[in-house]
């Protein structure tokens, strides 16, 4: 029986996919549940299963292709056996190699590529344009694909290998040319590129700034950290922290964790933290939902599985849509400083930086503590400089002072 292969129902804020990696060939056994290609969206990558065990007996769309929700893409037969559906191929004769070898040769000595005489892979349309965009010659590629294809993998595999010594050598870079790489952005990339200039464009973007002494947290966080990771299985960081006073601060001041529609303003009645991941495919931002009915321990260990299904690409676009505020850590990286973009349609966004040893003033004298500035841009179009203060300064006092948030003060 056959069973055909169709790109899931996507979400309705996702009108098209690219098909990324093959992970079986035509004439391979599948097994039900298995994953056949990752197909990549401007939010997240996805795995199309296996609907029913079988052997795989067709292609229809090779990777690089532009998909749609229902789209066919393979074949499975439930009833074949791979033997039969993967017959073995002849292997060409001696003389028939030594002939091909001979008319290679001579068409290198008149400077024909092999592919002329119709040996050469068949180079796939997103290679092919990948190759060209790099000024590489896709003939030489060696092609991974069914027959031998190539493919934009085999591609982007030969661009991110160095030069071989001896090419370098035949091939020297004259003086002064200075190399460039030309390489197409990822979905992912091209939305979050669209948010940020949406996000410009439509927001009255204003950033309030403030400083907090983080001493009085990371001293209660060495004195319990290992009793924590004890007693819920997940370490004690400082953005479980960060996400219940932020809470603390929305809940004070609710224009903050409210969003804009038109010619109107939506009060939220639930607290949506997104919290800024980094992933191999670029920035992601996934929420946690209702973060004020969550421990502090169950936050740290939604954003540990966060952080740790961000580096595997399996975060689900559901956990990555909606969110009332959002958190992103710059500090991770060593950021002293930044103005965070507001993630639309959000009205605010925190942003957190390096802690490190300053000098301040405490009852009229210098000493050092571990200081971090923090940084809350706003959409001044319904959030006024008073509420962006208050709220950033109430997030403030809760880190300096943790027992606020248990006393709701």
């Amino acid at each position: 029986m056959i069973i055909e292969v169709k790109v899931p129902q996507l979400p309705e804020s996702v009108a098209e996919a690219t098909l990324l990696t093959w992970k079986k060939k035509v004439g391979e056994a599948v097994a039900r549940d298995e994953n056949l290609i990752d197909i990549e969206t401007d939010k997240v990558v996805l795995e199309i299963p296996a609907p029913q065990a079988g052997v795989l007996v067709s292609i229809v769309l090779e990777e690089g292709a532009t998909v749609g929700s229902n789209d066919l893409i393979a074949t499975i037969d439930t009833e074949a056996q791979v033997a039969a559906a993967a017959p073995a191929v002849s292997q060409p004769s001696a003389e028939i190699v030594e002939q091909q070898q001979r008319l290679e040769a001579v068409a290198a000595s008149a400077g024909i590529p092999a592919s002329a005489l119709g040996f050469g892979s068949a180079v796939m349309p997103a290679a092919k344009k990948l190759a060209a965009d790099a000024g590489l010659d896709a003939s030489k590629v060696e092609g991974t694909g069914r027959g031998g294809r190539v493919l934009k993998e085999d591609v982007q595999n030969a661009l991110a290998k160095p030069a071989a010594p001896a090419a370098a050598a035949a091939a020297p870079v004259a003086a002064g040319e200075r190399a460039e790489q030309r390489v197409p952005m990822s979905r992912l990339r091209q939305r979050v590129a669209e948010r940020l200039l949406q996000s410009q464009q439509t927001n009255a973007i204003l950033t309030t700034f403030n400083e907090v002494n983080m001493k009085p947290l990371m001293d209660l966080r060495n004195k319990y950290k290992d009793r924590f990771e004890k007693e819920h299985g997940v370490k004690l960081g400082f953005m479980g922290f960060f996400v219940k006073a932020a809470v603390h601060a929305l809940k004070k001041y609710p224009i903050v964790n409210a969003s804009v529609d038109g010619n109107d303003i939506v009060y939220h009645g639930y607290f949506d933290i997104g919290v800024a991941v980094g992933s191999p495919r670029g920035l992601v931002v996934p929420v946690i939902r209702n973060a004020d009915q969550l421990s502090l321990a169950d936050i740290e260990k939604t954003i540990a599985d966060f952080g740790k299904r961000a580096q595997e690409g399996k975060l689900g676009i559901e956990e990555l849509t909606g969110g009332t505020y959002t958190i992103s850590n710059g500090g991770t990286f060593g950021s002293m400083m930044s103005t965070p973009i507001i993630n639309p349609p959000q009205s605010a966004i925190l942003g957190m930086h390096a802690t490190k040893e300053r000098a301040v003033v405490e009852n009229g004298e210098i000493v050092a503590r571990p200081m971090m500035y923090l940084a809350q841009s706003y959409d001044h179009r319904i959030i006024d400089g008073r509420e962006a203060v208050l709220s950033l300064v109430a997030i403030k006092e809760a880190i300096e002072d943790p027992a606020r948030l248990l006393l709701d003060l």
